[in-house]
This record gives structure tokens, sequence and C-alpha cells, in this order.
């Protein structure tokens, strides 16, 4: 599905963070892994390591997320945090009736970080992208509790990375043999 690159929203400027670069694979056998690559880490604030499972509010400080509309309104939310905690969940419209997706065995969050670079992988077993849009994101904390958000696009107003304009990479349809 390739590599797209993220704009950071221009009410929230970072301190140190050029670039952020995500990318997604999309195997069939094997799910979806994904890579956020943060050019100018420097400055970079990661949550402690947790121990890989469930967690809640993610977004509150550095975390990585992917958004899939596959048909209709309804969308999926998946959030992968630096200390290895996710989360996943179902809306059936905007910001509507979320629920908890059963992730199974759960993601595999794994990073490496540099001087100036830091990398987020995150593995998804079994999740299959059909057709759709999907969005990728970022909330990037910095030292100072400076927070800066990143998207593909953004929407009018404050950062929103719910907002259907957000979700801007087509997900191309299978082939079919």
């Amino acid at each position: 599905m390739g590599t797209h690159r993220l704009v950071c929203h221009p009410d929230t400027p970072s301190v140190a963070v050029k670039n952020i670069t995500a990318t997604i694979f999309d195997h069939p056998a094997s799910g979806l892994l994904l890579r956020w690559r943060v050019d100018g880490c420097s400055a970079l604030v990661l949550p402690s390591y947790a121990g890989s499972g469930r967690g809640a509010e993610l977004w509150q400080t550095t975390c990585f997320e992917l958004f899939a509309q596959q048909s209709g309104t309804a969308y999926e939310e998946f959030n992968f945090s630096p200390s290895q905690r996710w989360a996943a969940y179902r809306f059936s419209a905007y910001r509507e009736n979320r629920q908890d997706i059963e992730a199974g065995e759960g993601p595999v969050i794994d990073h490496q970080s540099g001087e100036q670079l830091f990398v987020l992988t995150a593995k998804l077993p079994g999740f299959k992208l059909d057709t759709g849009r999907v969005g990728l994101s970022a909330v990037i904390e910095e030292r100072g509790g400076i927070k800066s958000y990143w998207a593909l696009a953004h929407p009018a107003g404050e950062p929103d990375f719910h907002d259907p304009s957000c979700f801007i990479a087509a997900v191309p349809a299978p082939q079919r043999v």
C-alpha cells in the first residue's frame, strides 16, 4: 500500500521533528505491517515500557494510529504506543457507538531509536484491508509537554484524526485471478 508522508497540524508545531512517514504492508497470509519513521527525535518523549496488552488513552503521549474505513461510514481505529500497549475500536460512524475490537493475539509492537531517527513497527496479525480508505496519524510529545499532531490531512479547526477528511489513502481493490 506504500509509504505516506504525514503533515503536522499548523496549530501544533513540533520542536525537533522534521518529518514523519508511515508505511503499510498488506500481506494476505499474515495481516498488516505498519511502520512509522520519525526524523528528528532528539526531544521525543517515550512512555515507559508497560508490556504488551490493551491500554487506554494512549494518545495522551507519543502514539501512532491507523484508521480504516472499509465501507459506508463505519471505521476501525488502532492505537500503538511505544510502551507496547495498544487499543482497537470499531465505530459505526464518526465517533459513534465505540466498541472494543477483539484482537485475538493482539498487535505486536516494536521500536528502535537513534540520535535523530525513531521507528515504530506494528504488526496486526489476521487484519485485512479489502477496499476503502485509511488514515495514518501520530501524536508526538516532546520535552516540555509540547505535543504535535501529524496526519495524512487535517480538517479545519483543531486536530481530529477521526474526521473522514483524514482518511485519504486509498486501499486498492483486491486482484482477482
